[in-house]
Order: C-alpha cells, then sequence, then structure tokens
C-alpha cells in the first residue's frame, strides 16, 4: 500500500483538502515597519476546515509548490468522485423510473 506522503523527501501528504491562503499580520515588535505603516509580513499557509471550525497550517515557503500540486490533486480526485456519483444517481433515477412505468402498464 503506498504511503500517504508524496515521497520521503518531502513532508507533504500527496492529498490535501483545503485552500493556500497568505496570511498578513502585525509581528508585535514597537520598532518593525509593520507597527507603523499598512505593511504586514505575509506567511503562505493552509485554511482548512475540521468538524465546522477554521484551522490554518503555517508553510515554510518551500512546501507552498507541494501543497499546491497536492490541493490539485485532491480537486481533481474529488471532481472524479462527484462525477461518478452524479452518474450513478442518474442510473438509480431511471431504474426507478422505468420500474414505475412497467408497474403501471401490468394494470
Amino acid at each position: 500500500m503506498m504511503s500517504p506522503m508524496a515521497s520521503s523527501k518531502t513532508r507533504v501528504p500527496r492529498m490535501l483538502r483545503g485552500s493556500l491562503v497568505t496570511l498578513r499580520r502585525r509581528c508585535g515588535k514597537p520598532n518593525c515597519h509593520c507597527a507603523t505603516t499598512v505593511q504586514r509580513h505575509e506567511a503562505p499557509a493552509l485554511s482548512y476546515s475540521d468538524h465546522g471550525r477554521t484551522r490554518v497550517v503555517m508553510l515554510a515557503e518551500s512546501d507552498v509548490a507541494a501543497v499546491t500540486a497536492a490541493l490539485e490533486r485532491y480537486r481533481a480526485a474529488k471532481a472524479e468522485l462527484d462525477e461518478q456519483a452524479s452518474t450513478g444517481l442518474a442510473a438509480l433515477s431511471e431504474q426507478v423510473a422505468a420500474d414505475r412505468a412497467n408497474r403501471h402498464k401490468g394494470r
């Protein structure tokens, strides 16, 4: 069975759910530029929902490309699963309609 990690060299799992965001915030140092200007410190982060609560995982710049790829793999897998579910629902609806039509023919 394949490990959930993409490879042994990276720390990022093969698939991730969420969004890549850029956090902008003040550092808290009174002499820093962020204390007196509108400029903020920026850092990449992964935002995701866990049991109805938004969670944020701070990322290293070196992880951004791998996280982006993992998010895209998740989206592609979800889209494929949604398509299969839609096809299954359509087939079930057709079968139920056909069964009803056959029942009413026999009357």
